[in-house]
């Protein structure tokens, strides 16, 4: 997984200052540096395929060096070919940067953001982007801010629940393929590949845009998944879970997520079954587990029932 300098400019909106033939340079590293020590002529530990981030700090020391260090130190930055070097919101950028970024074609920006917000911004972007991804089939809705990924055989009906949860006042983030990464170890999200944003397939009407039909709203570009929810039909002789009990789980990547299973019929709402799927992760979440509760409340009353009879006795 890569990112050029140029996409990292548009989605930024960062100002071009020098360097502008480096901009197809590929990132290949999420992490970034904001380089101090090296500014003080300690290259050991430099990695140079990091983003170079620069902020007041770095540039108040690197205006207290001489010319001829400043020279030399910025010299030896640009030869190590860094992707680019960014300066934050309230630097000026010193010239010799300048210079050195057309004779290395190595692009030189500036950002109108503050250094900390550059530095946490750029670095959840990198690590979303260069995050090792993989593709599942289902669609995935933000239902008051839990993440759910529908799925289920082709036909079965996932879009039309989707499009009913977003006629409801949820979010669509990705329907028929989702694209998945896992941020750290218990959090996956998911987004829709580009060409699919905004979009749902409704069989027997085509291709439907919710952001036009139903507003910016009805629209996220990413969601954690929290719950994964599978759609079934329904067959008499399974046997469903009735409590809520049965806890079952999906891994993606390093990562287990709560998974239940709906069976389907004419006679029953789906998509209020799956409403109530996810307000009761979000409950389990906050440390209500209603399933439990109704169980030991029964397990309690056969207790309570059988100490009455023994005292009868």
């Amino acid at each position: 997984m890569s990112v050029t300098v140029e996409q990292l400019v548009e989605d930024f909106g960062f100002s071009v200052r020098s360097g502008k033939k480096g901009l197809s340079t590929r990132i290949t590293n999420s992490q970034l540096t904001r380089p101090g020590i090296e500014l003080a002529g300690l290259f050991d530990y430099f990695e140079q395929d990091r983003v170079q981030i620069f902020g007041s700090k770095e540039v108040t020391f690197f205006n207290r060096l001489d010319e001829d260090d400043q020279e030399n130190r910025v010299d030896m930055l640009f030869q190590r070919t860094p992707p680019a070097f960014i300066f934050s919101r309230h630097v000026e950028i010193p010239s010799v940067f300048l210079q050195k970024g057309d004779e290395y074609d190595i692009p030189v920006l500036k950002s109108r953001l503050r250094t900390s917000e550059l530095f946490s911004t750029l670095y959840q972007y990198l690590f979303s982007k260069l995050a090792p991804r993989k593709s599942v089939h289902g669609t995935l809705v933000d239902i008051n801010g839990v993440g759910v990924l529908i799925r289920g055989k082709s036909g079965i009906g996932k879009s039309e629940v989707a499009l009913e949860l977003v006629r409801r006042g949820h979010q669509l983030v990705a329907d028929d393929r989702v694209d998945i990464f896992e941020r750290e170890v218990g959090h996956v999200l998911g987004e829709a590949p580009d060409l699919l944003k905004e979009h749902l397939e409704i069989r027997g009407i085509g291709i439907v845009n919710v952001v036009r039909l139903f507003g910016a709203s009805a629209y996220r570009r990413s969601k954690e998944i929290m719950l994964v929810v599978e759609l079934v039909a329904w067959q008499e002789d399974m046997d469903y879970d009735r409590l809520g009990l049965d806890k079952r789980t999906e891994k993606f990547f390093d990562t287990e997520i709560p998974l239940v299973e709906i069976p389907i019929t004419a006679a029953r709402s789906v998509p209020s079954l799956v409403e109530v799927a996810a307000m009761n992760t979000r409950l389990r979440k906050l440390g209500t587990d209603m399933a439990l509760d109704f169980s030991n409340a029964v397990t309690h009353e056969i207790e309570r029932k059988a100490k009455n009879r023994k005292k009868e006795k």
